[in-house]
C-alpha cells in the first residue's frame, strides 16, 4: 500500500465523506417506503445527479438516467394513487418477498436458501469487530440490504486510514457485491415501478464503482469473483458451530437494558 501526500489526503477526505453521505442516503431508500415530501426532495436536488459521487462508466451512467426518468415523470404533484404504488411496491421488494428477490445476503448465498444462516453471522461480526449492532436485529436481519449499505457508509466515515479503506473494500468484495447484482436484476425485471428498478440498478453500480475507486487509492487490484469465493469456503464453518456470536450479542443486548433500567431507577430516587 503506497503513501498518500497531504493533498491526497485532502482528497480522501473529501471522498469519504461525500461517500458517506451518498450512502445513507441510498440505505434509507431501501429501509423504507418514500413519503411525498421525500419524493418532492428528490425531484428538487435532481436524485440522482446530486450524490458526491457521480458515476462515470457506461453502466453508472445508464443507471443514473433510468432512475432520473422515473423520477422526473413523477406528476408535479404527487397524489394517493403514486404513493399507493410505490407502497405497494417497496412491500412486494422488501417485505412480502413477491418478486422471490429476497433482501437478505443469506437467500441468496447459503446452500439451504435461507434466511439467518452463516453469511448472516459473518456480516454480524463485521458489526460487532465495529462496535455497530443493527436496529431491530430480532425481526430484521443484519444482512438486509439497506443495513450492508449503511455499514460501507459507517466504514468509510470512520477515520482517514487507509486500513480502514481496505477494510471497506474487502467488506464489499465479501457482502454486498456477492449477491446485489443478483438481487437488483430479479428485482428490475419483476417490480411494477421504474423507480424501484432504478434505485436497485442504481445501488448495484454505485457501489461497483466505488469499489473500483477503492482499487485506484489502495494501489491494489480487485480481486476476482472466484478469488473471493474460494476465501469464502475458507471462511465458512457449519451453522451450528456459529450460533455463539448471535448468542452473545443477545446476551450484551440484555445486559445494556438491564443497564439502562438501573439508570432510570437511579436517576428516579434522586429525583424523588
Amino acid at each position: 500500500m503506497r503513501a498518500t501526500s497531504l493533498d491526497e489526503s485532502a482528497l480522501i477526505a473529501h471522498f469519504r465523506t461525500a461517500v458517506t453521505e451518498d450512502l445513507r442516503e441510498l440505505a434509507s431508500l431501501h429501509d423504507r417506503e418514500v413519503t411525498k415530501e421525500v419524493m418532492e426532495e428528490l425531484k428538487r436536488v435532481d436524485f440522482p445527479y446530486n450524490l458526491g459521487l457521480q458515476l462515470q462508466t457506461h453502466a453508472g451512467q445508464e443507471a443514473c438516467s433510468l432512475l432520473k426518468q422515473a423520477i422526473t415523470e413523477w406528476p408535479e404533484t404527487i397524489d394517493e394513487a403514486l404513493l399507493d404504488e410505490l407502497a405497494s411496491d417497496f412491500s412486494s421488494i422488501y417485505l412480502n418477498n413477491a418478486y422471490r428477490a429476497s433482501p437478505y445476503e443469506s437467500v441468496w448465498l447459503s446452500d439451504e436458501g435461507l434466511t439467518r444462516q452463516a453469511p448472516m453471522i459473518q456480516v454480524r461480526e463485521w458489526y460487532k469487530k465495529y462496535e455497530v449492532l443493527a436496529k431491530n436485529w430480532k425481526k430484521r436481519p443484519d444482512d438486509y440490504i439497506s443495513l450492508e449499505v449503511e455499514f460501507i457508509g459507517h466504514l468509510m466515515s470512520m477515520d482517514d486510514q487507509l486500513a480502514t479503506l481496505k477494510e471497506t473494500a474487502r467488506f464489499l468484495d465479501e457482502h454486498p457485491l456477492r449477491w446485489f447484482k443478483e438481487f437488483a436484476a430479479r428485482v428490475s425485471a419483476r417490480c411494477a415501478t421504474a423507480f424501484y428498478a432504478g434505485i436497485v440498478i442504481f445501488t448495484v453500480q454505485y457501489l461497483e464503482e466505488l469499489r473500483d475507486l477503492l482499487a485506484k487509492i489502495l494501489d491494489a487490484p480487485r480481486p476476482s469473483a472466484e478469488e473471493v469465493e474460494r476465501r469464502m469456503k475458507a471462511l465458512n464453518r457449519p451453522v451450528g458451530m456459529i450460533c455463539t456470536p448471535a448468542q452473545e450479542l443477545m446476551d450484551e443486548e440484555e445486559e445494556k437494558k438491564r443497564r439502562l433500567q438501573k439508570q432510570l431507577e437511579l436517576s428516579d430516587a434522586k429525583a424523588s
